[in-house]
């Protein structure tokens, strides 16, 4: 079964946008070193449960074709096989699946209803 493990907030102001979290829910955020701009959130004690996940530069306009959503990402044990079955479900792959270094692949679909969510 497939654990959501991770999710994104994609903004305009990733940095705006993490005060706000910070402010409206506690949660604490830090500017990941890497290439591109991403905040990490934990939203909670770790023995606690719950998830983690991040705000990252929206790439697209928000009235566009960008996202514009709260994108949960699950932990699989093939992405290749996850796209397969996304597409024999009736579902679509969003974007290219992309090298995490140390981790794995990542990459985003789209459900039957037109939502947008990753696997990792």
């Amino acid at each position: 079964m497939a654990r959501v493990v991770h999710f994104e907030i994609h903004a305009d102001d990733p940095e705006r946008a993490a005060k706000f979290y910070e402010a409206t829910f506690g949660w604490s955020t830090s500017k990941w070193d890497g290439p591109v701009d991403y905040w990490l959130i934990s939203t909670g004690e770790k023995d606690q449960p719950g998830i983690d996940g991040a705000i990252m530069k929206r790439q697209n306009p928000a009235r566009g074709s960008g996202f514009s959503a709260f994108v949960c990402t699950a932990d699989v044990d093939s992405y290749d096989d996850t796209a397969a079955k996304v597409e024999a479900a009736g579902g679509a792959v969003s974007s290219p699946k992309q090298a995490v270094p140390g981790i794995g692949w990542h990459g985003y679909f789209t459900d039957t209803e037109g939502n947008t969510f990753g696997a990792m």
